[in-house]
């Protein structure tokens, strides 16, 4: 069949050239079957002429597509579909898999990181029109033409083999730099390049530090805050650590209650998980006179410290250690976009040069592109930019949400310390948020039940953590309505 001028377009990826884009549309349509083997392609001068692009351009996007034996080049019979194209080849080596007896799996692993790894949040969570979410981006506030500019310098000639190369266990320099001139200073930290670790996120930096800290213990002793981050709290168990849970009030964890021997503290002071809390500048004090004392180790995750908008944030706890007991942990996928995965841990150099070394051996390091392009937005004031706008945004959104709770008559826990784009509510007695998240799915509002966040073998059931970081304004009062329609029905 000949495949006719008007079924090949340019795909809508401005950010590439057209010989790509063409090159994409053909491949795309070939991997999705409108394309079938044996089909004949539009001369290179009809197609050139119906798209209004070079006959050049045409000529190389085939070519490109012969070399990677999507088409096939045939004598005055121009361009034709490959009989065998890359898709249909994995679909061929597939089916000519013979039926054996299988491995019994089950036998050879601990079926144990499935289960802790079990998605929160829907997949779908965009389907949802009341999505009370944490952790997701906003793509109406993302600056994506900005964006795309620093990615094309990445990619261009002059930044190509520092983004492109592999560095074994180097970070990007320039982002390197970025860190230690414009992130850590403003939250009063001031370290030198060999004590910077660049991460696949804060996730990756938590779960690097709790290995080099405790793996080698005989009996690793960990404290963390109730309720807490509750991945934190599964890297340290299926770790063998013994893991102290110490309670959280209205000034962050309550240090006094820490126990004894314990090596490590894993805290989220400036903006607590799941709470939003912000620890007093006191109990920051007496948590290093504490670890100065019983000789622990303190590690902060400051992840989401750039949304503080209702008072100015503290400075960092890291900014008043002087023995370097604190192991400070930034990430930029909070701020920028979750797919991001980039993040970074700041401490003494001794530990960096471990760290550096075991991420090597699990990681090597964060892709060079994704480091340099993320350079480049610190670098020219996107970065910084975007903080300030999502501030805005949340404090507005904030704003809208504080006055629904209030006329709903659902209690925000500590929300004259609240921080970033969520809010924790203390749901009346009786009511569990499980089964109250189930039921709200039907009315397409989505909350986050908080007995995951505790380490107890019998977490209170009725806490909840909504957010409002991806939820427009003039949805935000609506769908705490469905909230509390939901928790009256509970409730008679």
């Amino acid at each position: 069949m000949n495949i006719s001028v008007s079924h090949i377009f340019l795909s809508e990826n401005s950010a590439i050239s057209l010989q790509m884009r063409l090159r994409e549309t053909i491949s795309g349509a070939i991997w999705s079957g409108r394309f079938a083997p044996g089909d004949k392609l539009p001369s290179t001068r009809a197609l050139a002429q119906h798209l209004k692009i070079a006959r050049i351009t045409v000529s190389a996007a085939y070519q490109e597509l012969v070399a990677d034996g999507y088409l096939v080049s045939a004598p005055r019979s121009g361009y034709l579909i490959s009989e065998t194209p890359p898709s249909l080849r994995l679909v061929a080596d597939d089916s000519q898999r013979e039926e054996t007896a299988k491995v019994d799996w089950a036998q050879h692993l601990p079926q144990v990181y499935a289960e802790v790894a079990e998605q929160v949040k829907p997949a779908n969570w965009r389907a949802y029109r009341y999505a009370f979410v944490y952790g997701q981006a906003d793509q109406s506030l993302f600056p994506h033409d900005a964006w795309r500019d620093c990615a094309r310098r990445a990619l261009g000639k002059r930044d190509f083999d520092a983004a492109a190369g592999d560095f074994r266990d180097a970070d990007d320099p320039m982002l390197v730099k970025q860190i230690v001139m414009r992130s850590l200073p403003g939250r009063g930290v001031a370290a030198r390049p060999e004590e910077i670790l660049v991460t696949l996120g804060a996730q990756n930096a938590l779960w690097i530090v709790a290995h080099l800290l405790m793996s080698h213990r005989a009996q690793a002793f960990a404290a963390i805050e109730e309720p807490g981050y509750p991945e934190l709290r599964e890297i340290l168990r299926l770790s063998g650590v013994k893991v102290a849970p110490v309670p959280v009030d209205r000034e962050g964890m309550c240090v006094e209650a820490i126990p004894e021997g314990v090596q490590v503290v894993f805290i989220t002071p400036s903006h607590h998980a799941p709470t939003g809390v912000n620890m007093s500048r006191s109990r920051r004090r007496r948590l290093l006179e504490l670890a100065e004392e019983c000789d622990f180790i303190v590690v902060e995750d400051d992840y989401d410290y750039e949304m503080n908008y209702l008072k100015p944030p503290l400075p960092a706890l890291k900014s008043i250690d002087r023995q370097d007991r604190v192991i400070y942990l930034g990430s930029f996928s909070k701020t920028l976009f979750p797919g991001l995965r980039l993040g970074y841990i700041a401490a003494a150099e001794t530990l960096i040069t471990e760290a550096r070394g075991l991420r090597t051996l699990v990681t090597r390091h964060p892709p060079g592109i994704t480091q340099r392009a993320t350079a480049y937005f610190l670098a020219l004031g996107h970065y910084n930019a975007h903080a300030t706008r999502q501030r805005s945004e949340f404090k507005a959104r904030w704003l809208i949400l504080e006055k629904a709770l209030e006329a709903a008559s659902l209690k925000v826990v500590n929300k004259d310390t609240i921080g970033g784009a969520s809010v924790w509510l203390e749901l009346p007695e009786g009511i569990d948020s499980v089964a109250l998240a189930d039921e709200l799915k039907n009315d397409s509002v989505l909350i986050e039940p908080g007995a995951r966040f505790f380490a107890s073998k019998t977490p209170p059931r009725n806490f909840a953590r909504i957010s409002y970081s991806v939820i427009p304004k003039d949805r935000i009062e609506q769908g705490v309505k469905l909230i509390a329609d939901a928790i009256g029905r509970w409730d008679g």
